[in-house]
């Protein structure tokens, strides 16, 4: 006989955050975080259980049929591995210019050109439709991934660990060819990543999750110039210096990451920090402002120099 135990398990937790049009917004974090239910949520391949998601100011919860056939449109994703993302028995053609047929947005007799189009903004041969995905790099297939995201003429793309699954040769390219897409169609990305170094190189602003919330954001270069969060400090000891003669310290972490079925009280991510302190263990610290554009959920930046930089009780703006 054995003991069912349920209960709830927060992916994601309050996590508040805004993407501006045109930039590209990093969330970086281990595996578990809730980086990937974050954007499923997004897609609204996931239905939240609370809280709101906002499209150009509309909550996307309320969102007529029409509505959620205009935002589906809108916002694309690019997923990790471009191998099991392409259906083997398609061509490349009918891939690319799948969005378009089911959304209806072209004519037949357009839905070739567009997709010749779309396949020469990636740079691949228009021939390249009469072929299918085995006949293809990994690279190569990952750009047939991004022009079926840009088929639709999208405003917002999610990008899921899009070079990961690639050579590091061949990862510049890909990095290369999103930023000039962006620059060319004024694209938003959300870029889910473990490479940090990727992360650094594309992204306006950086967001950092442990457990399913935000612990630190701040803008690309404040983030990795003034980490503040002890975790965020250990993420970035871990991952490769930027440069070769960067000094590099790499900071271990005691421990494992607690289990989400049994969360620490308090700041729960205190069990595994050098710094924690009584209070780590009773309260969980809101994300406050530390100063222009950056916002940390921590006791330690409270109780330095009597908690001057900080906005007690200050929330972040969605």
């Amino acid at each position: 006989m054995f003991n069912v135990v349920t209960g709830w398990i927060k992916a994601v937790d309050g996590v508040d955050f805004a993407i501006h049009e045109g930039e590209t917004f990093g969330l970086v974090g281990e595996s578990g975080c809730g980086k990937t239910t974050t954007s499923k949520l997004i897609l609204k391949l996931d239905k939240p259980t609370d809280g709101s998601i906002y499209f150009a100011g509309k909550d996307i919860s309320t969102f007529s049929d029409n509505d959620l056939k205009t935002y589906r449109q809108s916002v694309q994703v690019v997923m990790q591995d471009p191998t099991s993302a392409l259906n083997p028995r398609m061509r490349i053609g009918e891939i690319v210019s799948e969005p378009l047929i089911v959304n209806n947005r072209l004519e037949k007799n357009m839905v070739k050109e567009r997709a010749i189009e779309v396949l020469s903004e990636v740079e691949l041969r228009p021939s390249s439709v009469s072929l299918y995905p085995h006949e293809f790099s990994g690279g190569q297939r990952q750009r047939i991934a991004i022009a079926r995201a840009l088929s639709s003429r999208p405003r917002c793309i999610i990008l899921d660990e899009p070079v990961s699954a690639l050579d590091v040769s061949i990862r510049a390219q890909i990095l290369n060819l999103l930023k000039g897409l962006q620059e060319k169609f004024g694209l938003t990305y959300l870029m889910i990543s473990h490479d940090l170094a990727a992360v650094r190189y594309m992204s306006h602003r950086i967001g950092v999750m442990y457990l399913g919330k935000l612990v630190e954001l701040a803008e690309s270069e404040e983030l990795y110039s003034n980490t503040l969060h002890p975790y965020t400090q250990a993420l970035l000891s871990a991952a490769l210096p930027f440069h070769p003669d960067a000094q590099h310290t790499e900071i271990m972490l005691p421990g494992e990451t607690p289990s989400l079925f049994s969360l620490p009280f308090g700041c729960s991510f205190h069990p595994r920090c050098q710094h924690a302190m009584p209070i780590c263990s009773e309260a969980e610290p809101p994300l406050q402002k530390v100063s222009t554009g950056h916002w940390v959920a921590c006791h330690l930046l409270a109780q330095a120099n009597g908690g001057i930089g900080l906005s007690s009780g200050t929330t972040l703006p969605i």
